[in-house]
């Protein structure tokens, strides 16, 4: 036998808050993950724990997304896929790694270096 939680439906006294709760949360509506532009990507590496994103968590890429400065992004580098912050230089993109590891990189297809897609959302499975 399951069960399964309805936070409508209680034993016992009434929840004050009875009013407020919401229904089941589909990840997928959330997320948009049913446009054909959006991708989960799983990140391997602790190079970007500096603003929250850890190894192992669950970035959502939109390959439709825009370019801002600042954001993180998926990109592909020579043939490798990473994750980078982005920044404008002077009318020209930047990839950035997140621990200063590696050289600035000039986004320029020609060079086999470009975004493959912005990031979204962050979904972390373990806390």
């Amino acid at each position: 036998m399951t069960t399964s939680y309805a936070g409508d439906r209680t034993t016992g006294f009434a929840s004050p808050a009875s009013d407020v709760i919401e229904g089941p949360i589909d990840l997928s509506e959330v997320l948009s993950l049913s446009k054909p532009n959006r991708y989960p990507v799983r990140v391997s590496g602790t190079s970007f724990s500096s603003r929250c994103v850890m190894n192992g968590d669950v970035l959502i890429a939109d390959t439709a997304g825009v370019p801002a400065s600042g954001q993180l992004v998926i990109a592909s580098a020579s043939g490798q896929i990473i994750l980078a912050e982005l920044r404008n230089d002077h009318g020209r993109w930047l990839l950035i790694s997140g621990n200063g590891s590696s050289q600035p990189l000039y986004v320029d297809p020609a060079r086999d270096v470009e975004i493959w897609g912005t990031v979204t959302a962050l979904v972390r499975t373990e806390v």
